[in-house]
């Protein structure tokens, strides 16, 4: 079996830092002037001891340094390089590592062309390079961006390895692979409020639904009123003196709504005593913030998804969640009913972090409403 990898090592740098993105050199090196740590290259490792674990027969065609051959390495596979960006012969950004971009990753595609399976790390800018070089091999997302919104991607980086297994090798059925759509927002627009999500295209990934995130979708379906009832549940919930962490998300930012504030969209605004305490948190400042005081998280699901930790919402960490004293999830009943039974999501990053979610969850859906409702890591092998 032979697997293709190409890693976008600046994937997610933003999250944590509150930049809601990573796209652009500028951003990136703020990112890192904040402290932001990549995570991308590790997460495509995981993915290939996930794949290793089931296929040990895997040969990897991957991409010189940091956009593969460093994931390869550090999990242990057998892999052969197919192309080297100009980069990595000796290019770094002021802050010191290897710089790489869109026209990389879109001649790494072309450079591994003929494998059985192309496996990207990265957000949905790095499916968009995807998408753009017209890949001929099927192909599937290892999660890592700030933002995974398009369908392309696997749940987890263990159920990207997992999947990638099963796809064994590519046969040309038409029944083995379907089209999952890619799509993204324009993050300049979103740092600015504007918040939706555009369509770009279709790539064609393995049919394994369950270990798919599938496309995020909006709250448009949610009658009116919903969202502006859970957040009379939350208020009414509120206890004084203590601070909660509002996460983003349409619904939360109607709690913000009904205690009179206009949150951050897409960010993480700390609230105490009706008033704002600390808005647009870093991972850092709601880590010290938990610290110090009694927080709880408030966290709404992603339509279509499910996931609630992992997705947008980095500045919870697996240290911010150990420090919390509780966590509050918001959705619609209609958001719920839409995921079909499948569980609601955990993708910290950290197993052990993720497994501490592990079982139900009480989901507020409205004033006075609520349902008990299953949670999981999202690095679990679904069936």
């Amino acid at each position: 079996m032979i697997v293709g990898l190409i890693v976008n090592p600046v994937a997610g740098l933003g999250g944590a830092v509150a930049l809601k993105g990573s796209d652009g050199p500028d951003i990136q090196a703020r990112a890192l002037a904040l402290g932001a740590v990549p995570r991308a290259a590790e997460r495509a490792a995981a993915a290939l001891r996930a794949l290793r674990a089931r296929r040990p027969d895997v040969l990897v065609r991957t991409v010189a340094g940091p956009m593969g051959e460093d994931s390869a390495r550090a999990a242990g596979v057998p892999y052969r390089i197919a192309y080297r960006p100009p980069a990595t012969s000796g290019g770094t950004s002021d802050t010191g590592t290897v710089s790489t971009g869109a026209a990389d990753t879109r001649a790494a595609v072309a450079a591994l062309g003929d494998v059985d399976l192309l496996l990207f790390a990265g957000g949905d800018g790095t499916a968009r390079d995807v998408l753009d070089a017209g890949p001929r091999p099927p192909v599937l997302g290892v999660p890592a961006g700030v933002k995974v919104y398009s369908g392309c991607f696997a749940v987890s980086p263990a159920a990207a390895g997992a999947t990638a297994a099963g796809f064994a090798e590519f046969a040309g059925s038409d029944g083995r692979t379907v089209d999952a759509e890619v799509v993204d927002l324009d993050e300049e627009g979103h740092r600015a409020g504007l918040v939706g999500a555009r369509l770009y295209g279709t790539l064609r990934v393995p049919a394994a639904r369950d270990r798919l995130s599938g496309r995020k979708t909006g709250s448009s379906a949610a009658p009116p009123g919903s969202a502006e009832s859970i957040a009379r549940a939350v208020v009414a919930g509120m206890s004084p003196g203590t601070a909660y962490a509002l996460g983003p998300g349409a619904t939360t930012l109607a709690v913000g709504r009904a205690l009179g504030l206009a949150l951050t969209p897409l960010g993480v605004d700390v609230v105490r005593d009706g008033a704002l305490l600390a808005p647009d948190v870093t991972e850092q400042r709601l880590h010290a913030i938990a610290m110090s005081q009694v927080t709880h998280g408030v966290l709404s699901v992603i339509g279509g998804q499910g996931f609630v930790i992992g997705r947008g919402n980095q500045q919870f960490s697996p240290r911010v969640l150990a420090a919390l004293a509780g966590v509050v999830v918001l959705a619609t009943q209609q958001k719920l009913a839409a995921l079909g039974g499948r569980p609601l999501l955990v993708d910290s990053g950290d197993p052990r972090a993720d497994a501490a979610f592990e079982g139900h969850v009480r989901v507020v859906t409205g004033h006075r409403e609520s349902v008990l409702y299953r949670i999981g890591s999202a690095s679990e092998e679904l069936s």
